[in-house]
């Protein structure tokens, strides 16, 4: 599903309304009729569409962030895919003003670099690789990653953001990202590995174990990694489920 279907970001439509419109064979900006709607929210449609897609055009993600429900902005992935930093971050525990974040990986499509704290992981870094993104992609980043990000290093997500959990859950995908992936069949190198021992690597690696410091990289790197698959996959079901069945 691209951003060009969808109505739900114009003042005064909501899911029913849209709803109404695919129905109508209304599936696309271009094929938008005002006499499907009332007069009001014709002038609405009209007005949103020819903003939306000049700010398309520009590539402009952030005016979509305002505009869409935060709850639709998996929608924005077709349009941005090869814009997107998929992000996530290990820490020395749960608490943001109490714990340390010790490495961040990021990826966007066909490079993934991991953060380490007291090496090359800084606010600066951090906030030009965010800038620089369409989309932001997580999984339970919006209660996590984020708020322990902005606590720690003072950056702003200016872009759509879409935490994976929640869609996920619309999917009846529940539980921890290791157990959606293996229900949605992707895999990874260490699946014996997990968030506590993502903290015993740290304090190992903080008494002077090198190879404890590359196990949890590489740890980091297949839960950044892996939520481009899991993305690839969530979109798609919902793709059907939302868009496509109604077409």
């Amino acid at each position: 599903m691209r951003i060009e279907n969808s109505f739900i970001p114009v003042d005064g439509v909501g899911e029913k309304t849209e709803r109404s419109l695919w129905e109508a064979g209304v599936t696309h900006w271009d094929a938008f009729d005002p006499s499907a709607v009332g007069a009001r929210q014709a002038e609405n449609i009209e007005s949103f569409v020819a903003t939306a897609a000049e700010r398309l055009d520009d590539g402009d993600a952030a005016f979509f962030r305002e505009r869409f429900p935060s709850g639709s902005h998996w929608r924005c992935y077709e349009n941005f895919r090869e814009e997107t930093c998929f992000l996530d971050i290990e820490t020395t525990g749960l608490d943001q003003h109490r714990h340390d974040v010790t490495v961040v990986g990021l990826h966007t499509p066909g490079e993934t670099e991991v953060l380490v704290a007291d090496r090359d992981l800084t606010g600066e870094r951090l906030q030009r690789r965010l800038d620089d993104a369409k989309l932001l992609v997580t999984f339970n980043g919006k209660r996590f990653d984020v708020p322990f990000l902005e606590t720690a290093f003072d950056v702003d997500v200016e872009v759509p953001h879409v935490d994976l959990m929640y869609p996920c859950r619309r999917l009846g995908l529940t539980g921890g990202l290791k157990r959606i992936e293996r229900e949605t069949g992707i895999e990874r190198d260490r699946p014996d590995l997990s968030g506590e021992d993502a903290v015993r690597l740290w304090r190992e690696y903080e008494r002077g174990d090198d190879s404890s410091l590359e196990t949890l990289m590489s740890y980091n790197r297949d839960d950044t990694e892996n939520l481009r698959a899991l993305a690839d996959r969530v979109t798609d079901r919902l793709d059907s489920d939302v868009f496509v069945a109604r077409e």
